[in-house]
């Protein structure tokens, strides 16, 4: 092909596009490619829990890979969520003792006294809840094993402890070994 066929073939292209298309119809197809654009993140995703699966979809064991603290972290029955109720934060994109990111740790806290199987020892657990991204979803817990009537508000679960954060709205919780419980 030679210069000027590819040149008439421009040419005549253009002037057919020129003369089939209006300022507004170019607007109006813009604005729906804009409008289209914004509609994708609503689409249905298949999007990936933050805890690893298997084959089935079944969840995987997370250990802590600690003798001296055994358990499965993100499973109700580990040993620290004794007294815990929400999400896992190890379910969540977190770990057992840090919030997931883009989430903030609440300095206001419930307490519990679990016992390690491994020691037989019982230890003080602040139940601190990671706040600022809704709630995850995943790995409900909800155990009560020395849980306080209202009355004694540092030792019962069933409040909002995302006072004292940016936002109050909850994602998940931590469990934080605090120390070893004294003999009464």
């Amino acid at each position: 092909m030679s210069v000027s066929v590819i040149d008439r073939l421009t040419e005549r292209l253009s002037r057919n596009l020129a003369r089939g298309t209006s300022r507004r119809s170019t607007i109006a197809w813009l604005g729906g490619l804009v409008t289209g654009a914004a509609v994708i993140p609503v689409l249905p995703v298949s999007r990936a829990v933050a805890a690893p699966h298997g084959e089935g979809g079944k969840r995987l064991p997370l250990p802590s890979g600690n003798a001296q603290d055994p358990g499965d972290q993100a499973s109700c029955d580990y040993w620290r969520y004794c007294a815990i109720d929400g999400f896992l934060c190890t379910c969540c994109g977190g770990t057992v003792n840090a919030c997931p990111p883009g989430t903030e740790m609440s300095p206001i806290t419930w307490i519990g006294t679990c016992t390690n199987p491994a020691d037989g020892r019982a230890y003080v657990i602040s139940y601190n809840d990671c706040c600022g991204v809704s709630s995850c979803g995943q790995c409900l817990c909800n155990r009560n094993e020395g849980d306080r009537p209202q009355v004694r508000p540092q030792s019962n679960n069933d409040y909002n402890w995302c006072l004292g954060t940016q936002s109050s709205v909850y994602n998940c919780s931590l469990a934080v070994i605090v120390g070893v419980a004294t003999e009464r």
